[in-house]
């Protein structure tokens, strides 16, 4: 679900509450070591999501948070601010020239930069724990 953050609305945080969890507290994020991303630059974005980018040549950026059942992607549009709610359900991660994020027929690609670079720590604890995650309703036949 993708939602304009530019003001603090708590009808917004209620339902990305909803959708990805709480976030962690304090404690729990030093535990971690940390719950979000460095920045990254937005290489591409799917057709539906193309509004959230800015029209002129200007370089766009956005960063990934961790909640305990999804993750925030948070994306900057000159002043304003979008945030794009995924639970790990819906979360699908490919690690090609960079890597792009999927969920529910919309897409987003960070470049494969130096900050990207920055980010393969960050990228590890993201698959970890959405498999931590889906543990949790695995079903064996046996």
């Amino acid at each position: 679900m993708l939602l304009n953050t530019t003001h603090t609305n708590k009808e917004n945080n209620k339902l990305i509450d909803d959708i990805v969890g709480k976030p962690f507290s304090l404690l729990q994020s030093i535990k971690m070591r940390g719950v979000g991303s460095k920045r990254m630059i937005v290489d591409e974005v799917s057709p539906n999501m193309a509004s959230i980018l800015n029209t002129v040549s200007d370089t766009n950026y956005g960063n990934i948070e961790l909640r305990p059942i999804g993750i925030l992607i948070h994306i900057n549009k000159g002043l304003q601010n979008f945030t794009w709610a995924i639970p790990y359900y819906q979360l699908v991660v490919y690690k090609i020239n960079g890597s792009s994020i999927h969920s529910n027929g919309k897409f987003i690609h960070f470049r494969n930069n130096k900050t990207f670079k920055e980010n393969k720590k960050f990228f590890d604890k993201l698959m970890n724990e959405k498999i931590k995650y889906d543990q949790q309703f695995n079903f064996s036949p046996l």
